[in-house]
């Protein structure tokens, strides 16, 4: 009995390598499987109320957004009707409680705004709930659709043209027809002079 006990603390022994590399390979198993556990256990699990808060959490500019089912994006916080203060025009107001300018065209609509180019300080709007108006620069409309591209700082307006035409062949952009209006304190967009001189922002 005596001998087997010694032959085999002879073999352990011998062996010790080997089994402290079996050993320590188990112990780095084990931290392994404990370590993965732990994360699943503490993992918050998606749930749909949490893709909604992180939605929401969405920001354009300064507005907080939220996509609804139809895949567009709204304002997440509306006010229903705002007033205008001094200085203020569509455009900016669009920009504020929508995060794009070009909801202008929802507020003039909702408020049946035969003149959107003049607000009165003191006038209420109402905002709709409508979803924001995001224009990518690559679908500009056309300059070719309007006529020929306007180049310099200054227009003198020819017949049949609009603040509108003159913003595409200026800047490929008709919406910033409200920047020019401004620009030259237009008070009502509707209507320029053949001859009259328009400076263009730059």
């Amino acid at each position: 009995m005596e001998d087997k006990l010694k032959q085999l603390l002879k073999t352990i022994k011998l062996n010790e390598n080997v089994l402290s590399m079996l050993f320590g390979i188990v112990t780095v198993l084990l931290i392994g499987v404990l370590v993965f556990r732990m994360y699943r256990a503490n993992k918050p699990a998606i749930t749909t109320e949490a893709e909604k808060i992180e939605v929401a959490n969405q920001k354009l500019g300064e507005v907080k957004v939220e996509t609804k089912e139809d895949g567009k994006k709204y304002p997440a916080t509306l006010p229903e009707k705002v007033t205008v203060e001094a200085g203020q025009h569509l455009w900016g107001i669009a920009e504020k409680y929508y995060g794009s300018g070009y909801n202008w065209v929802d507020i003039a609509k909702a408020n049946n705004l035969k003149n959107s180019g003049y607000l009165i300080v003191g006038q209420e709007l109402k905002l709709p709930q409508v979803a924001i108006k995001e224009v990518a620069e690559t679908k500009k409309i056309e300059v070719a659709q309007t006529g020929t591209k306007i180049d310099g700082n200054s227009y003198t307006v020819a017949k049949g043209d609009h603040l509108w035409g003159i913003a595409v062949r200026a800047y490929g952009d008709g919406y910033k027809w409200t920047e020019i209006a401004n620009f030259n304190a237009i008070k009502n967009p509707n209507y320029i002079e053949v001859g009259q001189v328009i400076k263009l922002p730059r």
